[in-house]
């Protein structure tokens, strides 16, 4: 299985042959790719984003009231093995 920071880079470099610039948020759990789609967009540029956001673990597309587009897709990361859930000794 690849890693997530692999799976970012691939995503952004796909995101890039669209004609996208990509923007990577770090969370706890997730890694967020977002990028901000111009207001017109060619039929083959569509076709890379989608192949691009399919390839992540979650992914949509968010269209604000002035109509601007921001398509973004997140990848899980693996849960930290660190702390022990509860259950393993640490009931309420």
């Amino acid at each position: 299985m690849s890693s997530v920071r692999e799976r970012v880079s691939r995503t952004t470099a796909r995101l890039s042959v669209a004609g996208l610039t990509a923007r990577v948020v770090e969370h706890r759990t997730r890694t967020v790719i977002e990028a901000v789609l111009p207001a017109s967009m060619s039929a083959e540029s569509w076709q890379l984003l989608l192949a691009a956001l399919e390839s992540c673990d979650s992914f949509g597309l968010v269209v604000s009231a002035d109509g601007g587009r921001l398509a973004w897709a997140a990848i899980d990361k693996p849960p930290d093995r660190g702390t022990p859930a509860r259950g393993q000794n640490r009931q309420l």
